[in-house]
């Protein structure tokens, strides 16, 4: 991987960790998906009508096909996503939705395309579900057993992490294909991707327009700034796969676990902060190996 892709992926980390604190901090659903869905559409019109004039009336059945796809895929990982942090501490969630994409594509690849591991793999594995253990909760599981809500808690964190991880592999595969098989343009991906995500989640929003009104006046500011930086750190990672095997740069992008372990676990108070930076770590480092092995 050259630098400047490193570089790419280490600023596009950073962003994502913070658009995904605000996101936390708002507490929204589906609803908060169709405002910052909006907000993009509008804050980035004037780039996505630079870049797609010439391109977009060239695109045919395929292309329109693929941004759909990454539309629709991108729309089920966010509301899963909000609705994870609303559930759940967003140092359970993050790490957990970060490092399952690539661990279960090395297990599908083992198990389904009789592909093979090597050492590094099956440390990366085991460092990742070391690294699971520990944000779970670690040895305070046993000592916490007693409180039942903080289990409910942590086992909804673990369920809406992995649910998360899950969609997370399939748009990046998807939208890595856009790119780097397809040609097409990193920004046009994303930006058009958002008048699919309007779409599917209008109906959502329309439904009860008091409510989303209301919702609309004490999330506006949180959707504005996810509008604004979020489209910048994908956008950035896109750009990375240009230049570096989508192999290197899916694993590397889970550097931003350490960010929102170190930013959010500060910023949030959650509890148990050292057990869940060390399995931040340990998931990163897993997810490292993985992509050696």
């Amino acid at each position: 991987m050259s630098l400047n892709a490193f570089a790419l992926i280490l600023l596009a980390g950073l962003i994502h960790a913070g658009w995904n604190i605000a996101a936390k901090k708002a507490g929204g659903d589906a609803r908060f998906a169709f405002f910052t869905s909006v907000l993009m559409m509008l804050v980035w019109a004037p780039l996505g009508w630079w870049l797609g004039r010439d391109a977009v009336p060239l695109w045919g059945a395929r292309e329109w096909a693929i941004v759909a796809l990454s539309g629709v895929l991108h729309v089920l990982y966010y509301v899963i996503l909000l609705r994870g942090y609303r559930k759940a501490d967003l140092t359970v969630v993050y790490p957990l939705a970060r490092g399952t994409g690539p661990l279960l594509t090395a297990l599908v690849a083992v198990t389904l395309l009789g592909e093979r591991l090597s050492a590094w793999g099956v440390l990366g594995i085991v460092a990742v579900v070391g690294g699971v253990f520990l944000i779970a909760g670690g040895p305070g599981l046993l000592r916490a057993a007693h409180d039942p809500q903080a289990r409910l808690r942590v086992r909804a964190g673990l369920r809406y992490g992995v649910l998360t991880g899950i969609f997370i592999a399939s748009y990046t595969v998807v939208d890595g294909y856009a790119v780097k098989a397809m040609l097409l343009s990193p920004v046009l991906v994303d930006y058009m991707g958002n008048f699919v995500r309007v779409a599917v989640l209008a109906p959502v929003a329309l439904r009860n327009r008091a409510e989303t009104a209301r919702l609309w006046a004490g999330q506006w500011r949180f959707a504005l700034l996810v509008a604004v930086v979020s489209p910048i750190a994908y956008v950035l990672v896109l750009f990375a796969m240009q230049e570096a095997p989508m192999a290197h740069v899916a694993p590397a992008r889970e550097v931003s676990m350490l960010f929102a372990a170190l930013i959010g676990g500060h910023l949030l108070d959650e509890g148990d902060r050292a057990a869940r930076l060390a399995g931040a770590l340990l998931i990163a480092a897993g997810v490292v190996a993985l992509a050696l092995g």
